[in-house]
């Protein structure tokens, strides 16, 4: 299912295909944990459900700083 997020930290609209079914979204939307509703996603796709955040805003925001 191809669902459109805006990232809480950067306001930015990205769309991306989420193995999720309408009946798994429609649950989540419901109030049902994202984890139970759709077992079969992995922690990433999760997060952008949940927050809107890809991939590549989490390694940012969660980069080790430099030793440097």
């Amino acid at each position: 299912m191809k669902i459109t997020m805006r990232s809480i930290l950067s306001g930015i609209e990205t769309t991306r295909y989420i193995p999720i079914t309408e009946h798994q979204f429609a649950a989540w939307q419901g109030g049902q944990l994202i984890q139970d509703a759709a077992p079969q996603l992995t922690v990433e796709e999760r997060e952008f459900l949940i927050s809107g955040l890809t991939e590549e805003e989490m390694a940012r925001v969660f980069a080790e700083p430099d030793d440097a």
